[in-house]
């Protein structure tokens, strides 16, 4: 249960005291990271019922649920999300690229990027709270608290995947270097093939394919940041979560 502790404490605002971690709990905790990122979902998609039935435009409901979320990780993520888009986005070899992503400062490639995926998100979500997966007013809430839960655990499962044997952290120290290669491949594909699973039985076809989608986006991502900064990175992990979470939140929106 410790690592599970850490999760909670690396990956939400909750007061959890988990002590400085060794290499096994670091490794737990990613293990753990989909549970709470569910819980965390759950959570949000609570905030996001709830607004609608205060009467609030769909849009204003998924953009304060994105407010939330970031708010609920201490915007750990969405930082991730920027320092890959800028450290993507520059020229020169990997240490260049890792050191505008150390600077701090959101260039023009994390602006956009953060304004894609939030907004995104926000109309995705926005949709579920207009029309929710679940055809009768008794089904409606829990249908889209379950859709953001999934996305939300879709998005955490993808920490295992960048964190996987034979991917090396790009730089010394931080997040990355403690869990950089402790995840055997199949953690992550059993997790996405539980949340897969899940989805269909949440949405149907539309469910599963949400999750495939997000582990998709991961894969991809990973293979191109393990190229070009060398290895992997804490915002490697941020990013990850982000653009799988948005992919599922956009299946699960949409209507065919």
């Amino acid at each position: 249960m410790r690592g599970l502790a850490l999760a909670l404490s690396w990956l939400t605002v909750l007061p959890v005291r988990a002590g400085a971690p060794d290499a096994a709990t670091a490794a737990a905790a990613i293990r753990w990271a989909p549970l709470v990122g569910g819980l965390l979902g759950a959570a949000a998609g609570g905030v996001l019922v709830g607004l609608a039935a205060l009467g609030a435009p769909p849009l204003v409901a998924g953009l304060l649920t994105v407010g939330v979320l970031a708010a609920a990780t201490r915007g750990m993520h969405v930082d991730g999300l920027a320092d890959t888009a800028d450290g993507l986005g520059c020229y020169g070899p990997p240490e260049r690229a890792l050191a505008v992503m150390r600077d701090g400062g959101a260039g023009p490639f994390a602006v956009v990027a953060l304004v894609v995926a939030l907004g995104t998100q926000a109309a995705a979500l926005a949709a579920l709270a207009a029309s929710p997966l679940a055809g009768s007013p008794l089904a409606a809430a829990p249908s889209a608290v379950l859709a953001v839960a999934l996305a939300a655990a879709t998005g955490r499962a993808g920490f295992g995947w960048v964190c996987r044997r034979g991917i090396r952290a790009a730089r010394p120290g931080g997040l990355g270097a403690t869990v950089a290669g402790s995840q055997p491949w199949w953690v992550p594909g059993a997790w996405w093939a539980a949340l897969a699973g899940a989805g269909f039985a949440l949405a149907g076809p539309r469910g599963a394919v949400a999750v495939a989608l997000g582990a998709l986006l991961v894969a991809g991502l990973s293979w191109h940041t393990a190229r070009r900064f060398d290895g992997m990175t804490g915002d490697v992990l941020g990013a990850a979560s982000e653009l799988a979470t948005t992919a599922a939140l956009v299946a699960l929106a949409t209507t065919l």
